[in-house]
């Protein structure tokens, strides 16, 4: 059940609509916005009539959620939710931010010449995997927690922030002191366990859609993290699984409006996954910023070639400069910035 409070309404109005609720035997999250606070109730009760809170001081309205994501729906928050970093970085707003980096960490003189060419390039963050979920155990899994250390000595230098995919609930605790954002790659999408225990954290979180995962799925995930408080979450579109075989994967870009229309949390796209092709991924990236994207997840190496992941999606330190560009040219009809 949503409960929409007047802006006038006084704290104490509120208090008496959240303990109304919470005696009806609903978990109640509450946010405020510019206009009115809104109030989600997450439960089942068995016996409740929403015309009661609709009569309650201070309340605008009361109603029902006939989805079955009730803190991912945009009706949570109508106005939209914007995640802020510490440097004052803004994903949900009107700048479309630009994460880019290689797959994983290699070496430092790897990482810091990344961090260098993506802060020339006028992107926001840094990406690189510590902890690499891979489909072989005999390929390159991450340096670690010396990756870790890399990625945060080298973002410090270069005034970028942080994200990187955390893998399992062992490697939250690890991480906390190293990172600005946890990514959920596909492969977690559905780890519940993981997402539960980042619900209680309160550092953002990127969470990736799943190689066929629906839209419903995607948004069911979301909740599990919402439920546990952290509302500062992010979605990314990364492609699906379909049986095309010319690409890596197909670039769902509809999602995109779909998910900006079903809830308000900022979404990303990530072409370099979406498609798995080099000069594939400028177009794809243009396109997703056209749909709607909040920001954009790119792979880019100095040394493609020789990178020990994902190097055949990994754009060029060149390619990554000339799509800042375009992005640039294109903002600006779509209303946004780049960032």
């Amino acid at each position: 059940m949503i409960v929409a409070m007047h802006g006038q309404a006084t704290e104490e109005n509120i208090q008496q609509v959240i303990e109304r609720m919470v005696e009806l035997g609903f978990n109640v999250h509450r946010t405020t916005g510019a206009a009115q606070t809104i109030l989600a109730g997450v439960g089942t009760p068995e016996h409740f009539e929403v015309a009661e809170f609709k009569v309650l001081a201070g309340v605008y309205d009361a109603y029902r959620i006939s989805s079955p994501y009730k803190l991912a729906g945009r009706s949570f928050r109508p106005e939209g939710t914007t995640v802020t970093f510490p440097n004052g970085v803004i994903v949900g707003g009107r700048e479309v931010v630009v994460m880019a980096g290689p797959c994983s960490v290699e070496s430092r003189e790897q990482i810091l010449t990344s961090a260098k060419q993506v802060s020339a390039a006028g992107a926001k963050f840094l990406r690189g995997g510590a902890f690499k979920p891979r489909s072989s155990p005999y390929s390159f899994q991450g340096m670690g927690l010396d990756g870790l250390k890399l990625l945060r000595e080298v973002s410090d230098e270069t005034g970028l922030l942080v994200i990187t995919e955390v893998m399992e609930i062992s490697q939250i605790e690890l991480m906390l002191p190293y990172i600005d954002c946890f990514q959920v790659g596909a492969r977690n999408m559905q780890n519940f366990n993981l997402l539960r225990e980042l619900g209680h954290v309160r550092k953002p979180v990127l969470m990736k859609r799943g190689i066929a995962a629906t839209i419903e799925e995607v948004l069911l995930s979301a909740e599990y993290i919402l439920s546990g408080g952290n509302y500062n979450l992010m979605l990314c579109e990364r492609g699906i699984r379909t049986y095309e075989t010319y690409t890596r994967n197909t670039m769902d870009i509809s999602a995109i409006p779909v998910l900006k229309k079903l809830t308000h949390l900022p979404v990303l796209g990530d072409p370099s996954h979406g498609v798995g092709i080099r000069d594939l991924v400028p177009p794809m990236a243009l396109a997703s910023v056209a749909a709607g994207a909040d920001g954009l997840l790119m792979e880019m190496h100095p040394n493609p070639d020789k990178a020990m992941s994902d190097g055949a999606q990994s754009l060029y330190p060149e390619q990554l400069q000339k799509l800042m560009t375009q992005l640039q040219q294109l903002a600006p009809v779509v209303g946004r910035t780049i960032g």
